[in-house]
């Protein structure tokens, strides 16, 4: 049986390999932790009143997407496709866009279960704009 000192130097060096705290991908106890979403990209950027009254798709590119993701344009939840890691498609209608003007677009993903394990889990990525004429 190994003696206490070499069980602690042992647990000391997968500390440091595995990076805690702050936990890593590689780090098993951030399992079940989620990566903040990058958005790199919508199309279109632009729309039309008409087009927002009967509903359309807004196409999300970026990295990091998972299953749990969803699209928010001004704090209001959008129904969400999460197709790919790196594509979304969200259907934009008058719930969600009221009328003419610019609305910010971002992509939100919330936390895993990692607990408070400093395991950075979820967030929210940055803007984009939208314009409606």
């Amino acid at each position: 049986m190994p003696s206490r000192s070499a069980i602690w130097s042992l647990a000391a060096l997968m500390v440091a390999a595995l990076g805690l705290p702050g936990c890593s991908a590689i780090n098993p106890l951030c399992g079940s932790s989620r990566p903040t979403p990058v958005l790199t990209s919508i199309s279109p950027t632009t729309a039309t009143e008409a087009e927002i009254q009967s509903t359309f798709t807004l196409n999300l590119t970026g990295s990091h997407f998972v299953g749990a993701s969803v699209v928010e344009i001004n704090n209001v939840q959008v129904a969400t496709d999460v197709t790919a890691s790196t594509t979304i498609k969200a259907t934009i209608g008058p719930a969600s866009v009221k009328g003419t003007g610019t609305y910010k677009v971002w992509v939100s993903t919330p936390a895993g279960n990692s607990g408070n394990l400093g395991c950075d889990s979820g967030g929210t990525s940055s803007q984009a704009s939208l314009t409606v004429q």
